[in-house]
């Protein structure tokens, strides 16, 4: 291809923003103010809108990995004369350890380069441009480094070999021999009131990286089933975590297609309330309860308080809830995959089901939410409340349909799980009456869903009310707890869902979706397993779980026949998807309870007391 796959990329991060860099040694993407910042290069999206590429001179071969437990790239190339090692990092505050990782991030980009036998002539090519390639900037060399300069933007390359800039771009080539070192680094500060970008050194910024990212690691040592893969998406959704306010972003890019040369290519570098309550799940299930407790706080704050007449979906990383998305028509797009989008209009959409996974989220960590902050209560109250008020009405559903909207089952089903949760929390939430009104709108939900919902002539759960549609989001179903796994109507559903929507395990959304979407074939996995079916739930997790790239990095979906990655990478919801079904895996296999079914009417005789804790469903 004349340009990078999606899954070639490697992802490093600093804990407010996110660097692409291929296997050719070319870094795609970075935003350094922020996640969902404007880009300095944007290659990712069009040939002309920036590179900074450092890589042999001629034909290579390439053997990469992250230096252990950290987000610390090495890529070493091979070539007829010699290998050379080239270690990329974003930097970390000096001395940041532990839960401080993140914390005030210098903005810098390094880059070492290592000759490890041989001799290998070495190529470097800087190409910034400003604002999503919109700005071609000025370059000029000043106190030692080389300054890239245009509107409110600054880069400061220093280099370890002299590079000869000219129109915007600089190049350079260099030799490095067995033993010798290179290094480069490329800081960012904005052009005004900040002063200049920080200067560190490569090899400290590589070394401080490392110790930080494994200081965080240290502190969430999970050592049950698939502890690598499980330790390592941890670190994933860490390194897409903008520390400033806790938030946990999508994914790293924008507009990587669902499928190449087609139009649903969104912005996914936002915080949707549905993948942020999965985060906290997944992150409570690995041992990170700081970070769960500073995340819930967060979403409260920035879901608003009871008067609030709506309940956006979705966020900026501050909190921001004015999304409004445009078209950059100056971008090709990734493989002439357009519209580029900035932005995403599903910020207006109303999806009800977010309502069932801040609560089941609250309470999965009702412990750690014990004594709960009035904030908390007040939102969750809401929540319940609207979930009460809201269920019957017609919503966009957790796939963000952009046409009519639609009663779709598992917004439904997730109406229910708020109700349910809310009614678990009985005296902890409100008074008896709020929980009985609520236990009997909950009630009335799973009436309704069990009537409209089942279709008898497919033998299955449908996507919305009274049709013959097919949604992998029915698999939603057992795992929050709504039916049994075991209930014949859901072996049933899972039957009839893996055998339109399956190939070699790898789901698809619906009929007519593209690509398999990785985190719903994680929770197939749950299914099976709650389904009794062990064995094939292993084999197909295990199956999925190869199907990241080298640097055990997923997209957001796979393409089912070729196995290209597709979709925003990495994608936050795919490694998610990975820890809470290997976590429910184990949990199963230690004979821990899942979630005990709700009462089929009315509150539990317990409502006021203080209920224990226990394991999750899957």
């Amino acid at each position: 291809m004349p340009y990078a796959s999606i899954g070639d990329h490697g992802f490093l991060a600093d804990g407010l923003s996110a660097v692409l860099v291929d296997r050719g040694g070319s870094v795609n993407w970075w935003c350094p103010t922020r996640f969902d910042g404007p880009s300095v290069f944007g290659r990712l999206l069009d040939e002309g809108a920036g590179h900074w590429t450092i890589r042999p001179e001629g034909d290579f071969s390439v053997d990469r990995a992250y230096l252990a437990n950290s987000l610390v790239l090495r890529t070493v190339f091979t070539t007829a004369t010699g290998s050379v090692a080239v270690t990329d990092a974003l930097a970390l505050a000096p001395g940041a350890r532990g839960h401080d990782v993140g914390w005030g991030s210098p903005r810098v980009l390094a880059r070492v380069v290592r000759g490890l036998s041989g001799e290998v002539r070495m190529v470097v090519h800087y190409q910034p441009r400003f604002e999503y390639g919109r700005v071609t900037p000025r370059l000029m060399q000043q106190d030692g480094a080389l300054v890239a300069s245009a509107g409110a933007d600054r880069l400061d390359l220093r280099s370890g070999t002299p590079l000869s800039p000219t129109s915007g771009e600089a190049r350079g080539a260099f030799t490095v021999r067995a033993g010798e070192v290179r290094e480069f680094t490329l800081g960012y500060a904005p052009a005004y009131g900040a002063g200049p970008p920080a200067v560190l050194g490569a090899e400290d910024v590589v070394a401080n990286a490392v110790a930080g990212w494994r200081s965080w690691t240290d502190l969430h040592p999970y050592r049950g089933r698939y502890a690598e893969q499980v330790q390592l998406s941890a670190l994933v959704v860490q390194g897409m975590t903008y520390r400033p306010s806790g938030a946990v972003v999508a994914a790293a890019s924008t507009s990587l297609p669902e499928e190449l040369g087609g139009q649903r290519n969104y912005d996914y570098r936002y915080v949707w309330v549905r993948d942020f309550s999965f985060t906290l799940e997944a992150l409570w299930r690995t041992g990170c309860s700081e970070e769960v407790n500073r995340q819930f706080g967060w979403m409260a704050r920035s879901m608003g308080v009871a008067e609030d007449p709506t309940v956006p979906i979705m966020y900026g990383v501050e909190g921001e809830r004015d999304l409004t998305e445009h078209s950059l028509e100056h971008l090709a797009g990734y493989a002439d995959s357009r519209p580029v989008l900035i932005g995403n209009d599903a910020w207006q959409q109303r999806q009800t089901d977010v309502l069932g996974e801040v609560l089941c989220a609250a309470w999965l960590m009702r412990e750690h939410l014990d004594p709960m902050e009035p904030e908390i209560r007040r939102l969750l109250r809401a929540l319940a409340d609207r979930a009460a008020r809201e269920w019957r009405l017609p919503d966009s559903g957790m796939w963000e349909a952009r046409g009519p909207e639609h009663h779709y089952v598992s917004s439904k089903v997730q109406c229910w799980t708020a109700l349910d949760r809310a009614v678990r929390f009985g005296a902890r939430l409100a008074a008896r009456e709020d929980v009985a009104r609520w236990a009997a709108a909950r009630d009335e939900v799973r009436r309704e869903v069990l009537a409209r919902g089942w279709n008898d002539r497919i033998g299955a759960f449908t996507g919305t009310f009274d049709s013959d549609d097919l949604d992998a989001s029915a698999l939603l179903m057992p795992l929050v707890g709504f039916l049994p796994g075991d209930d014949p109507r859901i072996r049933s559903t899972i039957a009839v869902v893996e055998q339109r929507l399956a190939h070699d395990g790898l789901l698809r959304r619906w009929e007519g979706d593209p690509a398999g979407f990785l985190i719903c074939s994680f929770w197939l996995v749950g299914c099976l397993a709650l389904a009794g079916e062990r064995e094939r739930a292993t084999q197909l997790f295990e199956r999925l779980a190869d199907q990241v790239n080298d640097l055990g990095l997923f997209a957001e979906q796979l393409d089912p026949f070729t196995g290209q990655p597709l979709g925003n990478f990495p994608q936050a919801f795919s490694h998610i998807g990975l820890i809470n079904a290997a976590v429910g895996l184990a949990d199963l296999d230690a004979g821990q309870p899942t979630l005990s079914p709700a009462p089929e009417r009315g509150i539990p005789a317990d409502w006021g007391q203080r209920l224990p804790g226990g394991t999750p469903t899957l």
